[in-house]
């Protein structure tokens, strides 16, 4: 599975924007990704939208997520 140009992934965990922060620091430094932002949802999964010029691989992206600390949720519905 790849993730292409723009996807929208569900993080569990984070609470706050130092939280937010972290997981937008780890998802920027990999490679092809240009931009991300976060929805912060305190209460639940929030919303990570990751815009890249190049495929990105799952794995990596879910890698990247708990290198910051947290886990992927999933894709929203």
């Amino acid at each position: 599975m790849t993730i292409n140009d723009r996807t929208e992934i569900l993080v569990a965990g984070m609470t706050c924007a130092h939280c937010a922060m972290s997981v937008k620091e780890e998802l920027t430094a990999l490679e092809g990704v240009e931009s991300v932002s976060v929805d912060l949802n305190a209460g639940g999964a929030s919303r990570v939208t990751i815009e890249s010029a190049a495929p990105l691989d799952a794995a990596t992206v879910q890698a990247a997520v708990e290198e910051a600390g947290y886990t992927l949720a999933g894709a929203p519905a």
